[in-house]
């Protein structure tokens, strides 16, 4: 947390002219900015914005803790992406009363992470998602039973999950542009314009949703890209980002307690052609295994000789677990020195330390913009 962003327009994602607005402060959204938008058109909307580029590790951490609170509280929930839950509660109100509960379930949340949260409290998702977007920031809504159309009608029909920019203009040039407008036209109507997307958006709008929530299931694999600003053909440059994304990858696992027995290396080239290889290894989560297997892919796929656009890693078939000690070639000296890194990431960023070849990297790095962050360390291992 840093307080010296509170009620400052920020802008969080890419710095280039390639990049993208991944998400946005309220100050900044007052300027017509949201994500998705590219980076360059929202600075000429904000040229005040502050750019920061997004932290995945800060983002995982705090989303993982928040997965734990209500893991312990809720007995079924669904996670829709790294900061959206759905909860069930069915039944609760006999026993304690689900607004009551949901009241204290987010100021747990609050107190034990320092986020803020909204929620909205319905008989459906639909409304619910609905809801906790009015709810914002950190407030909570609650849309009694039978009271959801009422509840609906006086917002745009863009506040509709499903009904993006295209399909928001196709119904305003039909003159359609508040929900309540929605909930008086004919569903035949609807189908006629939109076919069976049109159906769901038209139940959607009179606050019917019967759709479950789907249990939460921990995630199988964990992956990182970029897109470069100029496409190089830079092979020292591409080799040293891909160790660091690999190095960072592993990490991640270490500190998930998890480990990866499939890695997969992606290319694209300047043309746009995308590649991928893959490769099963035994379960693992070190550094001196997995490096040089993606490094190794590499070397395997890069066999245009082109401009590269983009670059990714992903391991999957992730399960639970540390890494197996290799009683041949695992030394004391090399688990203590994973170990030393990691509670060195774990208390300064997860790009304090760092290797040495993978210093020009900076890409991943997630900066404080401010001065005053201690300088990344270099670490030369032997591999």
């Amino acid at each position: 947390m840093d307080s010296r962003l509170n009620n400052k327009p920020i802008l969080i994602g890419g710095t280039t002219d390639r990049g993208v607005v991944a998400s946005c402060s309220y100050e900044a959204r007052r300027f017509g900015v949201h994500s998705a938008m590219p980076m360059k058109m929202a600075l000429q909307l904000c040229p005040e914005a502050i750019v920061i580029k997004g932290n995945t590790s800060t983002y995982t951490k705090y989303s993982n803790q928040v997965s734990e609170i209500v893991r312990e509280a809720v007995p079924v929930f669904e996670k829709t992406s790294i900061d959206e839950f759905y909860c069930d509660l069915t039944g609760m109100d006999k026993f304690f009363g689900c607004f009551k509960y949901s009241v204290e379930l987010r100021d747990k949340i609050i107190k034990e992470t320092g986020l803020p949260i909204s929620f909205g409290l319905s008989a459906n998702k639909t409304v619910s998602k609905i809801a906790t977007g009015e709810a914002k920031p950190n407030n909570r809504i609650k849309v009694d039973v039978g009271t959801e159309k009422p509840f609906l009608a006086p917002l745009p029909v863009s506040k509709i999950p499903m009904v993006g920019d295209k399909t928001g203009q196709t119904l305003r040039n039909m003159g359609v542009k508040y929900i309540h407008t929605l909930q008086q036209m004919e569903m035949e109507l609807m189908a006629k314009a939109f076919g069976e997307n049109g159906i769901s958006i038209w139940k959607k709008a009179n606050g019917i949703d019967n759709s479950p929530v789907i249990p939460y299931q921990e995630r199988k694999s964990i992956s990182t890209e970029r897109t470069f600003d100029k496409d190089t053909i830079d092979v020292a440059k591409l080799k040293g980002l891909l160790l660091a994304m690999a190095e960072n990858l592993a990490f991640q696992l270490r500190r998930g307690e998890k480990v990866t027995s499939c890695v997969t290396m992606k290319i694209r080239y300047s043309d746009f052609q995308t590649q991928t290889l893959q490769c099963r290894i035994p379960y693992t989560a070190a550094d001196h295994i997995l490096i040089p297997k993606v490094l190794e892919l590499f070397d395997k796929i890069y066999n245009r000789r082109m401009l590269v656009r983009l670059i990714g890693v992903r391991y999957s078939h992730l399960v639970n677990g540390g890494h197996q000690i290799n009683l041949f070639e695992d030394s004391e000296e090399r688990i203590n020195l994973y170990q030393a890194m990691d509670k060195m990431r774990d208390r300064y960023g997860d790009r304090i330390v760092m290797s040495a070849a993978g210093m020009e990297a900076r890409s991943i790095s997630r900066f404080n913009p401010f001065k005053g962050e201690p300088p990344p360390l270099l670490a030369n291992r032997r591999q």
